[in-house]
């Protein structure tokens, strides 16, 4: 069941993905619905519902990752970056939350899913130093650009990006933003089967 409501979602996207790809998602989704009552991951109860309001609205980000490093911060159950992982299996994941129960879930969905390319991490965001820049920040989890940028300036350089992942197109947020900031550009997503507006918007250091 939930295969076939992802594979109808999918006939509606210009994403393409391989069989292995498909099984880890539909493997992924098994997992969260089966942790989730024990650990309550995620408010999103029926497994159908997850394949559009967590897969798909992870899997449109897709192609708008240039980089090959980043880290999703907030990453909770692993949204998005469990999902675009196994969509960029030649990219590197950090997820970061500093919730055990999460990072445990997310050693485990690595395992199953033979999942080399992400890293769990349990750590508050302004404690973690990578050992190197990442290309992007990823999150969907901040309450505001403001947040995002205050708190994980440190992870990237001038090249780097944050990306995060928005409802409506968040203008206040954006003309508060700090003259060390600047907005780049926005995405406009579309998720199939979801009634409401999807945005990406990525921002620079100046």
């Amino acid at each position: 069941m939930i295969r076939n409501k992802l594979d109808a979602l999918l006939a509606k996207t210009s994403i393409s993905l391989s069989e292995t790809q498909k099984q880890q998602l539909v493997s992924y989704v098994e997992m969260l619905d089966k942790w989730n009552k024990a650990y309550n991951l995620t408010s999103v109860r029926d497994p159908q519902e997850m394949v559009v309001k967590h897969i798909l609205d992870s899997l449109v980000v897709a192609p708008h990752l240039d980089g090959n490093h980043y880290i999703d911060v907030g990453t909770g159950p692993g949204l998005p970056g469990v999902v675009l992982a196994i969509a960029h299996p030649d990219k590197q994941f950090v997820l970061l939350d500093s919730l055990g129960k999460r990072i445990r879930f997310l050693n485990q969905v690595k395992l199953n899913l033979k999942l080399k390319n992400i890293t769990p991490v349990q750590s508050r965001v302004e404690e973690y130093q990578p050992e190197q820049p990442f290309d992007g920040v990823l999150s969907r989890a901040f309450a505001s650009l403001q947040d995002m940028v205050d708190w994980c300036q440190h992870l990237v350089d001038h090249s780097g990006r944050f990306i995060a992942l928005k409802g409506q197109f968040p203008e206040q947020e954006i003309d508060q933003l700090p003259a060390s900031i600047e907005y780049q550009d926005k995405v406009v997503l579309t998720v199939p089967e979801l009634d409401a507006e999807r945005h990406l918007i990525i921002l620079k250091k100046n």
